[in-house]
């Protein structure tokens, strides 16, 4: 049994399939959330989990949303949605230098 085998076998016994951190604040195929403006998309949700907490930071209702489930790594279609009311004051936020 190689490596890679004992971590499968490790990863199923702790609790399934690997995933990648911060997925649970991901909607994945909510319609909740279809009304709400995208602000920005991204690929990964490292730097989607980034963007929100800047604006969660800022007063600002934001949630992460994708079609299909992320690869293990993280990687998809992720959009960064706000309320349409709060687009002006999300994209001043977001452009403020640091």
């Amino acid at each position: 049994m190689g490596l890679s085998d004992r971590m499968r076998r490790l990863g199923r016994a702790l609790g399934g399939a690997p995933h990648a951190d911060g997925e649970a604040e991901l909607h994945v195929g909510d319609p909740r959330f279809d009304d709400w403006s995208v602000l920005r998309d991204f690929e990964d949700l490292e730097a989607a989990r980034a963007w929100r907490q800047t604006l969660t930071e800022g007063g600002i209702t934001s949630v992460l949303t994708t079609d299909h489930p992320l690869d293990r790594f993280g990687r998809g279609d992720i959009a960064l949605r706000i309320l349409r009311e709060d687009w002006a004051e999300a994209q001043d936020l977001l452009e403020e230098p640091l």
